[in-house]
């Protein structure tokens, strides 16, 4: 039985992208409906995105209301930037999805 190798994937290149930079990028986060979530969020995308208009925040609650999904368009200007603000988004203790 021979053991198959695993390489990492290779780092995508500016000119492999499938986005063109600079551009308006919504990013959907989800989590608990509770008192400053949306606040905590519009903080977090104007870190990275200095331009981001909290008065373009999307918000639509669950169902039964527990649950609260917001969608965030920064303009986006690279990959890092994106990779960082869904690292940011993602370890944030109020997020349970980053989209």
């Amino acid at each position: 039985m021979s053991a198959s190798s695993h390489q990492p994937p290779a780092s995508i290149s500016p000119q492999d992208s499938l986005i063109e930079y600079p551009c308006s990028f919504p990013i959907k986060v989800m989590g608990a409906r509770v008192d400053g979530f949306a606040d905590a969020m519009v903080q977090i995308a104007q870190q990275f995105d200095p331009r981001f208009d909290a008065a373009t925040l999307e918000m639509r609650p669950s169902k039964a209301g527990n649950y609260l999904s917001l969608t965030l368009t920064i303009h986006a200007t690279s990959r890092e930037q994106l990779d960082n603000i869904y690292r940011a988004l993602s370890s944030h203790p109020m997020v349970k999805v980053a989209l």
